[in-house]
């Protein structure tokens, strides 16, 4: 399966990296593509599990979906 999300700040290319970097990382989570512009990551995933886990893993290194808790103070 494919997911699209929304993902808060996002700025920069070295942000790009990071989010590549770390879900690349996550088992079961593939093709990972982050979108600047519309502040979107998309990865492939493989059962429900998987996609929670990848909603963890962007909260926890700053870049949750929106909608949830932001972690990081402005």
């Amino acid at each position: 399966m494919r997911a699209t999300v929304h993902i808060e700040n996002l700025k920069s290319c070295g942000c790009k990296r990071t989010i590549i970097n770390a879900l690349s990382q996550v088992k079961h989570i593939g093709d990972v593509d982050v979108n600047i512009e519309a502040n979107t990551t998309s990865f492939n995933y493989q059962t429900h599990y998987d996609f929670d886990n990848a909603k963890r893993v962007l909260s926890r290194i700053g870049y949750p979906i929106v909608g949830t808790e932001n972690k990081l103070i402005s």
